[in-house]
């Protein structure tokens, strides 16, 4: 059927726009979602990568604010593996392993590239390792076996100036963390007007699974570790 002038165009879609379609639409009817917004503060990881990123780069590594990310989410994960699994019939499935998927924005769609083993990384592996799929996905380099495997999933949202989101968790994972844009924003510590580089991070979970403050401790333990990075 030819639309009319007065519905517009259609435009087809593509076999990734189709596949994102039917994963995002079968996600939200498997797991009934809930999410939890907190602010983090990054000074201390600010302070770290300044003093650490000329080491890094003479390392062969670029040393950005993902890889703390994904590294206090992986010493989380280990301290709340309830985070890091899946729901069966039969019970909740603990993944002994920590594969860290990264959503990617491409040209034509969204992908996950995932850290295989990254609770056996260390900062620097970790950073190489960020460098390596983004670079391979934004060439569109990856292989079949770089975007499986996956047991959580984090979205930097915040790299396109997005503050805060509530993302869709990537099946049949438990949770995805979304972080927003760090940004130089006003704050008050201890009765004082401070400004830090602050920025919203939510954590969407399958309530199945989690319930709201075993949820909310496990996002305060990454707060925690980046709020104390040494």
């Amino acid at each position: 059927v030819t639309p009319s002038a007065a519905t517009g165009e259609i435009v087809p879609l593509t076999p990734m726009r189709r596949a994102i379609a039917e994963h995002m639409v079968r996600s939200v009817q498997t797991s009934p979602h809930v999410t939890t917004v907190f602010e983090f503060d990054f000074t201390a990881v600010a302070h770290h990568r300044t003093a650490h990123k000329d080491q890094f780069a003479r390392d062969g590594a670029n040393l950005t604010f993902t890889a703390y990310i994904v590294a206090a989410t992986v010493a989380a994960l280990k301290q709340h593996p309830m985070a890091n699994s899946t729901w069966t019939d039969e019970g909740i499935a603990l993944k002994r392993q920590i594969n860290i998927g990264m959503a990617a924005a491409i040209d034509d769609g969204l992908i996950v590239p995932v850290i295989k083993g990254a609770d056996g990384m260390n900062l620097l592996g970790l950073a190489r390792t960020i460098n390596d799929l983004t670079e391979r996905a934004r060439r569109k380099q990856l292989q079949p076996g770089d975007v499986q495997g996956g047991t959580f999933s984090i979205t930097n949202h915040g790299t396109s100036g997005s503050l805060f989101a509530t993302p869709i968790i990537n099946q049949p994972q438990c949770g995805i963390l979304g972080v927003g844009k760090i940004e130089k924003r006003v704050k008050v510590i201890n009765d004082a007007i401070a400004i830090r580089p602050l920025a919203y991070v939510s954590f969407t979970f399958d309530h199945r699974i989690l319930d709201g403050k075993t949820a909310d401790d496990f996002v305060s333990t990454i707060k925690q570790v980046i709020e104390n990075w040494q």
